[in-house]
C-alpha cells in the first residue's frame, strides 16, 4: 500500500509501478462490471413486476358464505384497514422520518450518505451505535415483496433485492404514497395491523386526531413491536417514545419546550380489542376457523399446484357453509330475550352472597373454597393488567435465570412455577406431593428445585411477594371501565367504576349458553350460538362436555323399546328401585338406590310416557334393570354419533358403564346430544351435523365437498314410539309446529338442558355458568324447563312467524305405514306377563354414584 502511494505522488514512471496501476484499473473496472452484471442477474429474478409494483401484494381474505349466498364472515390475516396521506396527524409523518429515515425527501430509495456511514463506523470502525442505513422505502419494499432471509449470502441478496425495489417503488409512487404504505402496511402488535387500527386499538383515536406522545409511542413501537408492546411493557414504551421525541428535536420537527412537556406524559392507554369478527354467528366462525384447519391439511382437500395445503389468510377461498343466516339472527335475537331474562333472576338469588366464598351444605358436588379461590386467582393473573405489573417487578429476574440456567423460556405468566416454589420453600415436601398426586412430575420437580437453588431465588422470592401487595392494591381499587351489559340501548356495554377483581368476578357470574339448530334430515346445521356475547366471552360451548342430565334418558327409553318391545304406555312402579350387587352385568359392589328428584314417589304405577315427562328416575332404573346391562345403551348412542368408545386420560369412559347413565351421569356436549336427537326427528336415521357444504377456490374450483351419510340407528316402529314420547315430554302448547322434546337437570342446578325437535328443525340448548359454581340455589329456576326450554319455544314460535324462512310449521313427523307392533294408544294397552308388584324393587341403601340427576 506504501509503495502505491508513494508511487501516486511521486510522479515516477517505473515498470513495477506500471504494473500497479494497470492492475488497479483492471480490479476496478471489473468489480464495476461485476456490480453491473450481479444488479443485472438479480432484475431478471423473483423481483416484482411493473404490474406488482403498481399494486402490491396484499393477502386475498376468505368468506364464509350462508347458505342463502349472503356473506356472514371473513378470515383475513390481519385486522387491518388502509388509509390515506390526509388522514394522517403530521406529527406521525414528522416522528417516522425524524426517527427512520431523516433524509426522505432528499434520496431515491436508497440513502448513501447512511450506508457511508455505517459501512465505516459499524463495518471498519465497529462502532454498533451508528445506526442503520434502511431507508422507509426499503423497509417498505421489505415488509411488500420480499421474504424473511436466511443468513450470508442469501441475506446479502435479499438486501440488493431490497435496493433495486426501494428505487423501483421511488419511482413509481410519490413520497407521501411511500409514508402512507409503510404506515398501513406495518405491525402494531395486539391484532392491529396498520396505522388506523393501532390508533384506535391504543388510543380509541383516528389516525387524524393523534397528539403528539402518542404519535411517538406509535412510531417507537415500530423498532419491535412485540418488545415495545405498551401493555406489558409500558415503562420500555415511555423510554422508548422519549428516543422518538429527542429525535424529533434533533430533526427540527420540535421544539426542546414542547419535548419537555411530551416526554413526562403518561402514555394514556385506552386499549380496546379490535376484531374483524363482527355481524351474526360470531362463535360459529371461530370454531369453523379451527375445522377449516384440519380440513385444508386433510387427503380429502385439493392443495395448491404446488402441492401445498391453501392458505385460510391469503388465497381467497370461498367457505360455503349450512348456515342460514336468517334462522341464525332470529336464534341469536331470541337467545339475548333469554339469557337476559334468566340473568335477573340470577342477580336476585345471588344478591349479597359471593359464590367464591359462600357455603351451602347443600352444594354437594361444588369445589371448595380453596379450589374456587384458586380458580379466581387464575383469572387474575390472564388479565393484561395483572402482566404489565409482572414484568414490571418479575421480567428482568425471571430472564436473567431463564438466561444463566436454561438458555429457554421456563416461566409461564400465570406465574404457577412461582407458587409452587413459594410453597415448597415454607413448607419443604410440598412438591413431593405433587408428584405423587401426579399434578407435576420429577423432571419438572426437579427444574424447581434447580431455580430454587440459584443465587437470585431469594430475589425472586422477594419480588414476587411485593407483586402480590400490589396485585392485591390495585385489583380491589376501583376505576372506570367498560363491562358487558344486557341493559337496553347500551350495545352490551357500558361504563362504570368498578375494581378490576370485582370486575372479574362480575363477568364470571353471567351465565352461558350453547345453542346448536339442526336440519335433522340433512346433518345441515342451521344456526350455531356458543355463547351469550363472542367480544366479552370468547369460550364456545357447543362442542365443550357438560353433564346431560335427565336429556339421556330417551337413550335408555329408546334402547328398552328397540329390545324389549315395550310400549310407550309400559307401567312401572314408581318406588325407590334398587340394583344389587351381582344382579345383571353392572358389576357392581354395593346396592345402588338411586332417589327421585327432592325424594318424591307416588307408590303407584306410571306408563312411560308419564315417566319421561316427570323424569322420575325409579322408571329410568327400572329400565336398565330390564336391560340387564349398560351394553345396549351405550351401543345405541354409538350408533347416533356419541363415541361411547372413547376414554378420559384416567381410563374411565366418556359414556360410562355404570347404571347411573340411565340417569344422565354422562358429560356430553350440545353437538353430539343434538346430533344424536336428530335421529328421532329423522325415522330413525342418523346423519351427522355438518357446517361446511364446500370450498372453492378464487377461480371458483371446487377444492374440498363434504358428503352426507346416514346409518339406521333405531328401527322405524321403536324410533316412531320414541317420537310419541318425546311428544308427550315436551308439553309444549301455544306453537304451531309438531314439537317434542326433553328437559335436563343436573346436581345442584349446574346445568340445564332443553332437547328441542320438531320435522324441520332439531334445538339443542345447554345453560349453565362458566364454573361449576356459578348456579342457581333453587329449583325455582334452577331447572331445564326454565333455564332452556323458555329459549327453544320462543325460538320455534319467532320462526313459525317470520316472513321468507324455510321452515314448514305444518309438517308432521313422519309415521312408518303399517302396523307398527306398538300400541301407543294407552286405553287400548293390556300389560301381560311382567311382573309389577313392587315387593322386588328394595328399599336399599343410597346411591352409589350420585342420586338426583334430574
Amino acid at each position: 500500500m506504501r509503495t502505491i502511494i508513494n508511487y501516486l505522488f511521486s510522479g515516477a514512471k517505473h515498470p513495477t509501478h506500471l504494473n500497479i496501476v494497470k492492475w488497479m484499473w483492471r480490479i476496478t473496472l471489473y468489480g464495476l462490471l461485476f456490480g453491473l452484471l450481479f444488479f443485472v442477474f438479480l432484475c431478471f429474478t423473483d423481483l416484482p413486476s411493473l404490474k406488482e409494483l403498481e399494486n402490491p401484494r396484499s393477502e386475498e381474505a376468505s368468506e364464509v358464505i350462508g347458505d342463502t349466498g349472503e356473506t356472514i364472515g371473513v378470515y383475513a390475516k390481519e385486522n387491518r384497514i388502509p388509509i390515506t396521506y390526509d388522514s394522517l396527524s403530521p406529527y406521525l409523518v414528522q416522528a417516522l422520518i425524524a426517527t427512520e429515515d431523516k433524509r426522505f425527501y432528499e434520496h431515491a430509495g436508497i440513502d448513501f450518505e447512511a450506508l457511508g456511514r455505517v459501512l465505516v463506523k459499524t463495518v471498519l470502525l465497529r462502532d454498533r451505535s451508528s445506526g442503520g442505513a434502511s431507508t422507509i422505502t426499503q423497509q417498505l419494499a421489505k415488509l411488500l415483496f420480499t421474504v424473511k432471509p436466511g443468513s450470508g449470502l442469501s441475506r446479502v441478496m435479499q438486501k440488493f433485492k431490497e435496493w433495486i425495489i426501494a428505487v423501483r417503488l421511488e419511482r413509481k409512487y410519490t413520497k407521501e404514497e411511500i409514508l402512507t404504505m409503510y404506515l398501513n402496511k406495518a405491525e402494531f402488535v395486539n391484532n392491529a395491523y396498520g396505522i388506523k387500527a393501532a390508533a384506535d386499538t391504543y388510543f380509541s383515536k383516528t389516525p387524524k386526531t393523534l397528539e403528539l406522545q402518542e404519535a411517538a409511542m406509535l412510531i417507537g413501537m415500530l423498532q419491535n413491536p412485540a418488545y415495545f408492546n405498551p401493555l406489558r411493557r409500558p415503562e420500555l414504551c415511555k423510554k422508548r417514545r422519549e428516543i422518538v421525541l429527542s429525535q424529533m428535536v434533533k430533526n427540527g420537527a420540535l421544539t426542546e419546550t414542547r419535548y419537555n412537556d411530551a416526554r413526562v406524559t403518561e402514555l394514556a392507554i385506552q386499549f380496546r380489542r379490535s376484531s374483524h369478527i363482527d355481524g351474526i354467528a360470531t362463535y360459529f366462525r371461530e370454531e369453523l376457523r379451527q375445522d377449516l384447519k384440519t380440513i385444508l391439511n386433510s387427503k380429502e382437500c385439493a392443495k395448491r399446484p404446488d402441492g401445498t395445503p391453501y392458505d385460510l389468510y391469503r388465497d381467497g377461498l370461498k367457505i360455503y357453509t349450512t348456515i342460514d343466516p336468517e334462522i341464525q339472527r332470529l336464534a341469536e335475537r331470541a337467545m339475548i330475550k333469554h339469557m337476559s331474562s334468566l340473568q335477573k333472576a340470577f342477580w336476585n338469588e345471588w344478591r349479597g352472597k359471593d359464590p367464591w366464598t359462600y357455603k351451602s351444605s347443600a352444594d354437594n358436588n361444588i369445589p371448595g373454597v380453596a379450589t374456587r379461590q384458586a380458580a379466581l386467582d387464575h383469572s387474575v393473573r390472564a388479565t393484561d393488567r395483572y402482566q404489565v405489573l409482572r414484568d414490571l417487578y418479575l421480567g428482568d429476574i425471571t430472564r436473567q435465570i431463564e438466561a444463566e440456567v436454561f438458555g429457554k423460556t421456563v416461566f409461564s405468566e400465570d406465574d404457577r412455577e412461582i407458587d409452587r416454589m413459594e410453597k415448597e420453600n415454607a413448607a419443604p415436601g410440598y412438591l413431593e406431593k405433587l408428584v405423587e398426586q401426579k399434578i407435576i412430575g420429577v423432571p419438572l420437580a426437579a427444574l424447581y428445585r434447580k431455580i430454587m437453588n440459584h443465587p437470585a431465588f431469594p430475589e425472586l422470592l422477594n419480588q414476587w411477594r411485593r407483586l402480590q401487595a400490589v396485585v392485591t392494591r390495585d385489583f380491589r381499587r376501583p376505576v372506570r371501565m367498560r363491562v358487558f351489559t344486557y341493559e337496553p340501548g347500551r350495545n352490551f356495554e357500558k361504563d362504570t367504576f368498578m375494581s378490576p377483581l370485582d370486575s372479574i368476578k362480575y363477568h364470571r357470574m353471567f351465565l352461558q349458553t350453547g345453542i346448536l339448530a339442526v336440519d335433522p334430515n340433512s346433518g345441515y346445521v342451521k344456526a350455531w350460538v356458543g355463547g351469550i356475547n363472542s367480544k366479552y366471552f370468547q369460550y364456545d360451548h357447543i362442542r365443550i362436555s357438560r353433564q346431560v342430565g335427565s336429556t339421556f334418558k330417551p337413550f335408555v327409553y329408546a334402547s328398552a323399546i328397540a329390545l324389549n318391545g315395550l310400549s310407550p304406555c309400559y307401567l312401572a312402579y314408581d318406588v325407590p328401585q334398587t340394583i344389587e350387587p351381582g344382579e345383571g352385568n353392572f358389576n357392581l359392589y354395593s346396592r345402588w338406590t338411586p332417589r327421585n328428584f327432592n325424594n318424591e314417589y307416588s307408590g303407584r304405577l306410571i306408563n312411560l310416557k308419564e315417566g319421561l315427562r316427570k323424569s322420575k328416575n325409579s322408571v329410568s332404573v327400572n329400565l336398565i334393570k330390564l336391560l340387564r346391562s349398560t351394553d345396549p345403551v351405550r351401543t345405541l348412542v354409538h350408533a347416533m354419533g356419541i363415541d361411547s368408545s372413547t376414554r378420559y386420560p384416567n381410563g374411565q369412559y366418556r359414556v360410562p358403564k355404570s347404571p347411573a347413565i340411565c340417569l344422565g351421569a354422562a358429560d356430553l356436549s350440545v353437538m353430539e346430544m343434538t346430533g344424536a336427537f336428530s335421529t328421532f326427528a329423522n325415522n330413525g336415521l342418523f346423519v351427522r351435523p355438518t357446517t361446511v357444504l364446500r370450498i372453492e377456490d378464487k377461480m371458483g374450483k371446487v377444492i374440498y365437498e363434504s358428503e352426507v351419510r346416514e346409518e339406521q340407528a333405531i328401527q322405524p316402529a321403536p324410533n316412531y314410539a320414541m317420537v310419541e314420547l318425546l311428544r308427550y315430554a315436551a308439553n309444549i302448547n301455544g306453537i304451531k309446529s309438531d314439537v317434542g322434546g326433553k328437559t335436563g337437570t343436573t346436581n345442584d342446578f349446574v346445568d340445564g338442558w332443553f332437547m328441542g325437535m320438531t320435522p324441520n328443525l332439531v334445538v339443542g340448548t345447554w345453560v349453565g355458568g362458566e364454573d361449576r359454581w356459578i348456579h342457581f340455589r333453587s329449583s325455582t329456576y334452577g331447572q331445564g324447563a326454565k333455564m332452556a326450554k323458555p329459549f327453544f319455544v320462543e325460538f320455534i314460535r319467532q320462526l313459525e312467524s317470520a316472513k321468507g324462512i324455510n321452515f314448514d310449521f305444518n309438517k308432521r313427523f313422519y309415521r312408518p305405514p303399517g302396523d307398527l307392533k306398538i300400541t301407543l294408544d294407552c286405553s287400548q294397552y293390556t300389560q301381560g306377563g311382567l311382573n309389577l308388584t313392587p315387593e322386588s324393587t328394595g328399599t336399599g341403601k343410597e346411591d352409589q354414584f350420585g342420586d338426583e340427576i334430574n
